[in-house]
């Protein structure tokens, strides 16, 4: 496997794929999110489900060092990524992502062909196969290739907002990550694109680690094995909030048989 270090090999030795340990990240002097502990799965859909603001997507994003490019962000604690610290100072941030990709929450295709949409990345990031399967497989596995097989010439921008974001997916698949982290991505969809999505989720389990946040209670009893919920305080007498970690287990279980009030208040619509 490829390593984050030069001339180095690290060895896959458990079933967790990212740790999260006392994670807390500041955008300036101000808490986003506090004290995470979280253990996310190799080969499983984790979900991350909570009320707006308390920190799902800024969590998100650390796992691939996406809040680095916001200036002022920090983190601190540490996130092991195969016994790797991601926050190493010798961890090359460009790497990450490429190992950990990333789909956002509105589709956003490059201004280029279907085909080099596919082709793009793969190329710049050293791909010498076939090209020719390799967009075919990624768009396979995206389930939009016979959608788009006889258009490939065509502009990315010329496909349905569902079909994007599965050329979204098929364009990260391409790079070979290890993970997909998922902001989102159905949001901005119709209820078909939707389905056709979380279809997709299922398929790309086999191959890969998936972690999701969404809003939709149904789409995370859907798609997932794990979620997490998270939750917010407020702090400073009411002029901020922190997000924090509440409860962390199998999908059905937290919305069967929660541990935490909390959790089951918010599976149940009581706020959020």
């Amino acid at each position: 496997m490829a390593s984050f270090f030069k001339g180095q090999d690290i060895k896959k030795e458990t079933e967790t794929c990212i740790s999260m340990q006392n994670v807390t990240i500041k955008y300036g002097g101000y808490e986003a999110v506090k004290n995470i502990y979280c253990e996310i799965p190799k080969g499983k859909v984790t979900a991350f489900i909570g009320p707006s603001g308390c920190g799902k997507s800024t969590v998100l994003r650390s796992m691939n060092r996406m809040n680095d490019l916001i200036e002022g962000c920090s983190l601190q604690g540490k996130i092991l990524f195969d016994g790797v610290d991601l926050y190493g100072s010798n961890v090359d941030p460009v790497e990450v992502r490429r190992r950990i990709g990333m789909v956002f929450q509105q589709p956003n295709p490059f201004p280029k062909s279907i085909y080099e949409n596919i082709a793009f990345g793969a190329r710049i990031n050293g791909f010498r196969g076939n090209m020719d399967e390799l967009v075919e497989r990624s768009l396979r596995k995206a389930a939009v290739w016979d959608e788009c097989k006889d258009k490939l010439n065509d502009s990315g921008y010329s496909l349905s907002g569902g079909q994007q974001q599965r050329l979204c997916i098929a364009r990260t698949i391409a790079i070979q990550p290890e993970v997909i982290l998922m902001d989102e991505p159905c949001s901005a969809l119709d209820p078909i694109s939707t389905l056709k999505i979380e279809e997709t989720m299922h398929e790309l389990k086999k191959s890969f680690t998936i972690v999701i946040v969404t809003h939709n209670m149904q789409q995370a009893l859907r798609v997932s094995d794990m979620t997490a919920f998270y939750n917010a305080e407020e702090v400073d007498g009411g002029n901020g909030k922190v997000g924090y970690l509440v409860e962390f287990n199998q999908t059905e279980k937290i919305f069967n048989d929660p541990q935490q009030q909390a959790t089951q208040d918010y599976v149940s619509g009581r706020f959020g």
